[in-house]
């Protein structure tokens, strides 16, 4: 049955948030889990629990139909042990735990190993700090498997809104100079997650995940706080490459890519009475198969590139508003006949700040994606902050893929346009620190592809809300 009550609540409720913030009571202390304990100084134990509802009326996916919902449940416990606490040397073991499950899901739901994994280990790393090493002021190297969580976060992120956080295991390196400037390398193979089919995702069935150790990235990344100091005050520039390689194990099949991906980032902060940017673009070349068949053994070459920019304005205003004008641009194939691969595809990096919530959800993604756009932001209090965003999807190709939608038509006559995507966000600290809540409304328009494609579902409009609160302890 649609959800349409709490669904249609869940897009008033941003319009209502901030009467919220009219609240003078002086907040309690955040609540720290090591302290309550009282754990030695050496030793430190934080976490993290979210609950989340989600709910969808009108399926825009290839083959959807109706409404569906899920509750999403997301535990996280990190033990860090300082050994220097210890009289040894600068040496910190961590160990954390991840427990992502849903409930309320059924056979209509789209189920993936980024809704699902069950009690398993996130992260067991070593941590060396080596301040002083190369002449840089902040240095640390971090051994095992790990999270990562660089830059701009479209290349690797730690993701916030998808219910399972990626890991990967194997070398990363940070040090940062006297004058600000870092350097962040990483050579890591990603951590399959486990299970991976319908029935024990469904289930939330316990797997232990495996690494992929047919798959191996490794890259680096360089920032700079003050390169254009002279030109535009506050700027920050980075350049970094990655690189990709992949082969089929017993465990993990692949398209066998291999990938080499450069790229740059200009930006300036958001500060009240001055605008802010951001253009950041990167080119993937290489090759990979089509599937991930074994049977499937004719290398495409590839030639890809992403992009994403933004202009904004800071006002000045107590409630700190900011409204900005955005594009973002990924890459189709042109043909699946020529030998090559255009499409761009989202690897490891976040997609949510750019194009929108995910969840159960996300209908845009950087691959096969011209999409310009418009947001404002604004925050009330400390406690309180809210967002808007608007897109008007298109199909970069109109003959390739519509991603999320899983929708084709590859005559082209279907048109590029997939439709008017719009997006909200409202978080609410209620004991700032530990408690917060957060609702979100979104709504996608159908144009002319997602309305005529071959494979359509044709349901007219997609509405989406979520209501969550997390504990941080």
């Amino acid at each position: 049955m649609p959800h349409k009550p709490l669904l249609w609540l869940l897009f008033s409720l941003p319009l209502m948030a901030p009467d919220l913030a009219s609240s003078q009571v002086t907040p309690p202390a955040p609540f720290e889990l090591d302290q309550a304990l009282e754990l030695p100084d050496w030793l430190t134990l934080r976490g993290e629990a979210r609950a989340r509802y989600e709910t969808l009326d009108g399926q825009f996916r290839a083959g959807g139909k109706g409404s569906d919902q899920v509750l999403a449940y997301r535990t996280l416990l990190l033990a860090e042990a300082n050994l220097a606490g210890l009289e040894l040397p600068q040496v910190t073991l961590g160990f954390e735990i991840q427990d992502s499950r849903l409930e309320l899901d059924d056979a209509g739901t789209p189920l993936s190993t980024s809704n699902v994994n069950a009690v398993d280990v996130l992260q067991a790393y070593m941590r060396f700090d080596l301040d002083g090493a190369l002449g840089q002021k902040d240095v640390s190297l971090t051994l095992g498997r790990q999270t990562l969580d660089i830059g701009s976060r479209r290349v690797l992120e730690r993701v916030e809104m998808a219910n399972v956080i990626f890991s990967y295991t194997g070398a990363y390196w940070r040090s940062v100079s006297a004058r600000g400037s870092e350097w962040h390398v990483v050579y890591v193979s990603p951590v399959g997650r486990l299970p991976s089919t319908f029935p024990e995702l469904a289930s939330n069935e316990v797997v232990a995940d495996k690494e992929e150790w047919g798959r191996v990235f490794w890259g680096a990344h360089y920032r700079h706080p003050k390169a254009l100091e002279a030109l535009v005050p506050d700027t920050w520039i980075e350049g970094f490459i990655y690189r990709l390689k992949e082969r089929d194990t017993k465990d993990f099949a692949t398209p066998n890519r291999d990938y080499v991906q450069p790229g740059f980032r200009v930006f300036r902060a958001p500060k009240e009475g001055r605008s802010d940017f951001e253009v950041e673009a990167s080119w993937r070349t290489g090759s990979r198969r089509a599937t991930n068949a074994t049977t499937d053994v004719r290398d495409l070459d590839v030639n890809a590139w992403t992009l994403h920019a933004h202009w904004a304005w800071n006002f000045k205003s107590d409630w700190n508003w900011r409204a900005a004008v955005d594009y973002d641009f990924a890459s189709g194939d042109k043909s699946p006949t020529d030998g090559r691969f255009d499409r761009f595809e989202r690897l490891f990096g976040g997609r949510r700040t750019d194009l929108g919530n995910t969840g159960i959800h996300g209908p845009l993604t950087p691959a096969n994606i011209n999409a310009p756009g418009a947001r404002v932001e604004f925050a009330p209090s400390q406690k309180l902050d809210f967002r808007i965003s608007y897109k008007a999807a298109y199909l970069a190709r109109a003959t390739d893929l519509w991603s999320d939608g899983r929708l084709q038509d590859p005559m082209g006559r279907s048109g590029r346009f997939i439709g008017h995507s719009w997006d909200s966000r409202t978080r609410y600290w209620v004991v700032p620190g530990t408690v917060r809540g957060e609702i979100g409304a979104s709504a996608l328009f159908p144009g002319r592809f997602a309305k005529t494609a071959p494979n359509a579902p044709k349901q007219g409009r997609t509405l989406f809300g979520y209501a969550a609160v997390v504990v941080t302890f």
